[in-house]
C-alpha cells in the first residue's frame, strides 16, 4: 500500500509543483525516483519526526502541499504537539501518512503497533482521517486529500492487500461504502479489517444469519445520512477496528449516532481492548490473538446476536 501511494506521489508530482515529499529514516532508496525527477522537493530528514512535522507546517504556509511518511506510531505520537499546533491550529494542508497501520508491525512489538492513532488524530481540530483497505483506494483518497487542501492523515496497511470489491465505485471522503448490503446486523469497519468484516459476514450468511458491511474509509469526517434509515432498522450495529476500542471508529460511530439523536440497537464494539499488544509474530497473528479474525468475528457477532 505504501508503494501504491508512493507512486501516485511520484505522478502527481510531475504536474503539480506544489507538492513536497518529506521523510523520516525510511531507508536508502525510498522513493528514489521522486528525488531523482524533483531533487529540490524531496527531503529525507532522519529520525526527527518533531522537526520535519514542524518544517512540513512552514512550507504550507508558503503555499506547498507537503507529504510526510513515516512509521504511524512515531508520527503520531511522538509529534503530536507539533501536529496539533503547526498544522492544525493554523488548518494548513499537510498530508500525514503513517505506514504500518494497526497490526501490520507486529514482529517489531509494541513500540511499533499503531493502535491509538485513529483516536489522537481525531482530537486536532480540521484533520481528515483516512483508512484505506487496499492500494486502490489508498491512491484515489490520496488524491482527494491533496486536492481538498486540508491537514489529512492517512493510515497505510500492509504492503499488497487484495482490492474490496467496490472499486467501480470511488471512495469520497466522509461517504462510508456498503460492500455488503443487510438489514438484521450491519458491520462497519475501517483499513484493512475490513476484509475481514466482510468475510465474517459471508460466514455470518451461511449461519442463517443475514449480516451485511459498511467500509469506512474516512473515519473523520464520517457522514450517516444515507446510512440513517438502515441503523434505525438494524438489531445490531457492529465495529471492527485493529484499533483500541477506545477513540477509534467504534467511538466515532457512537457519538455520530448520538448527536444525530438516533435510537441505538444493541452495539458490539470488535478492537483491542484498554490494552498495549504484547507477543511477537505477524499480522495474522496478532489479528486471532485478539479476536479480529473472521472466525473471532463471527463468534463473537453470532453470540450477541443470538443473545437479543
Amino acid at each position: 500500500m505504501r508503494k501504491a501511494c508512493s507512486d501516485k506521489i511520484v505522478d502527481m508530482a510531475l504536474s503539480d509543483p506544489r507538492i513536497v515529499f518529506v521523510g523520516s529514516d525510511l531507508g536508502a532508496g525510498a522513493m528514489a525516483q521522486f528525488q531523482t525527477q524533483s531533487p529540490e522537493r524531496f527531503f529525507m530528514e532522519g529520525i526527527s519526526e518533531q522537526h520535519i512535522v514542524g518544517f512540513a507546517a512552514g512550507l504550507a504556509m508558503e503555499g506547498f502541499v507537503p507529504i510526510v511518511n513515516t512509521i504511524a506510531t512515531f508520527l503520531t505520537r511522538r509529534a503530536f504537539e507539533q501536529i496539533a499546533m503547526d498544522i492544525g491550529l493554523h488548518n494548513v494542508p499537510v498530508i500525514l501518512m503513517g505506514n504500518g497501520a494497526g497490526l501490520v508491525y507486529a514482529h517489531l512489538g509494541p513500540s511499533h503497533l499503531a493502535i491509538d492513532d485513529i483516536g489522537l488524530m481525531r482530537l486536532v481540530p480540521g484533520m481528515t482521517v483516512l483508512c484505506p483497505a487496499d492500494s486502490t483506494e489508498a491512491r484515489l483518497l490520496l488524491e482527494q486529500a491533496i486536492d481538498n487542501q486540508t491537514p489529512t492523515y492517512i493510515r497505510i496497511g500492509p504492503a499488497n492487500p487484495p482490492d474490496l470489491p467496490h472499486q467501480h465505485v470511488p471512495p469520497v471522503i466522509g461517504v462510508p461504502a456498503t460492500l455488503l448490503d443487510a438489514e438484521e446486523v450491519i458491520i462497519f469497519s475501517t483499513g484493512f479489517a475490513s476484509h475481514q468484516a466482510l468475510a465474517a459476514a459471508h460466514l455470518l450468511r451461511t449461519q442463517g444469519i443475514d449480516a451485511g458491511v459498511v467500509h469506512v474509509h474516512s473515519v473523520k469526517p464520517l457522514y450517516l445520512d444515507e446510512l440513517m434509515d438502515r441503523l434505525t432498522k438494524a438489531r445490531l450495529i457492529v465495529t471492527v477496528e485493529e484499533h483500541n476500542r477506545t477513540g477509534g471508529l467504534g467511538s466515532a460511530l457512537l457519538e455520530g449516532l448520538s448527536d444525530a439523536k438516533v435510537p441505538c440497537p444493541v452495539f458490539l464494539r470488535l478492537g483491542l481492548e484498554d490494552c498495549y499488544p504484547d507477543g511477537y509474530g505477524n499480522q495474522a497473528y496478532l489479528v486471532e490473538k485478539y479476536g479480529l479474525s473472521a472466525e473471532k468475528i463471527a463468534q463473537a457477532v453470532r453470540a450477541t446476536y443470538l443473545s437479543i
